[in-house]
């Protein structure tokens, strides 16, 4: 499969991004739907408040059902703005009573939307572990790739969890926060940055979080289209093949996670998900449904140039740097 197929540059590759085989399913990611309260620029779902495709309740019915089946660890949430489904509470009780770990892919500014004020005190009751999106320290580059006055909104929403002990050292309440660089470059380093983070939230705002994640801006949908009008999606393209480090290989996230869009079909990763890379080499889509008597280990994975961009520099997972 070229470039061209997925990102609509012409450039060939060599060599191709090499062959990967499933791990244990670890964890079930599930995207409940595309609509969302912001409409980032680097948005690799092209999530916003105009869309409209939601998770039905038939098959939301059947994430737990997986969940016991298969013995996964971990739900994690996604969207869109997972927390807009009507069914996300209810599904996040059922997984915790299963002793399923949850994670919320939360972007801060839905803790403050209408109909929202308790959401930050049920996560907190359901003890879910927060993975919040916050790209800067600084306003000017929050709002510059996520609209005016987001980072405001996000420091309230990051204060709401902080109150109920959300970053705090021996809670049980963990707050992790996410970095997208602004443009078409690679992450600083991870553990740098993190503390860079640490003293400018805590001295400017005295605000506290457990962990940062340094995530690489995928070439595709809103961002690819970005890159493609500005005319540096080539140039991209060729930063994330010469960065690519074979030692990641053996850490990304598609060995032990599964994705499942909001129809319930299966993909090897979110960003394959967005590209309509069915689960598997060349294989049929599978179903949510499937996993209730299949176990994937073992099964190819579906790759393709975008993929360099999780093992580009210190590699790239929902997880954070992988080396």
């Amino acid at each position: 499969m070229g470039v061209a197929d997925l990102t609509g540059s012409t450039t060939t590759l060599a060599p191709p991004f090499p062959a990967l085989g499933r791990g244990r399913l670890d964890t079930l990611q599930v995207n409940l739907g595309y609509r969302c309260n912001q409409s980032c620029s680097h948005c690799h779902v092209n999530a916003g408040p105009s869309r409209t495709e939601m998770m039905g309740s038939d098959t939301i019915a059947l994430v737990p059902e997986v969940l016991e089946a298969r013995g996964i660890a971990s739900l994690d949430l996604t969207g869109g703005a997972p927390e807009l489904h009507p069914g996300f509470r209810d599904l996040v009780r059922q997984a915790r009573g299963l002793g399923v770990a949850v994670i919320d892919r939360c972007n801060l500014t839905i803790l403050s939307e209408p109909g929202q004020e308790d959401l930050a005190a049920f996560l907190a009751r359901q003890g879910v572990k927060v993975v919040a999106s916050l790209p800067c320290y600084l306003a000017d580059n929050v709002d510059r790739q996520r609209g005016d006055g987001v980072f405001e909104r996000s420091l309230a929403g990051l204060r709401q969890l902080n109150a109920l002990g959300y970053g705090e050292a021996g809670s049980g309440l963990e707050l992790d926060l996410v970095y997208n660089p602004q443009g078409p470059s690679l992450p600083p380093p991870q553990a740098a940055l993190e503390a860079d983070y640490r003293r400018e939230l805590a001295d400017r705002f005295g605000l506290r979080f457990n962990r940062l994640f340094t995530i690489t801006n995928m070439p595709i949908q809103r961002f690819a289209a970005v890159l493609r009008q500005r005319g540096q999606l080539e140039d991209y393209m060729a930063l994330l093949r010469q960065h690519h480090n074979p030692a990641n290989l053996a850490q990304v996230m598609c060995r032990s996670t599964v994705s499942v869009d909001w129809q319930g079909f299966l993909y090897d990763c979110d960003f394959n998900q967005m590209l309509g890379l069915p689960a598997g080499s060349g294989q049929p889509r599978a179903h949510l449904r499937q996993l209730l008597d299949q176990d994937p280990e073992g099964a190819p994975i579906a790759v393709a140039e975008h993929c360099f961009g999780c093992t580009a520099g210190a590699g790239s997972s929902c997880g954070g740097a992988l080396s």
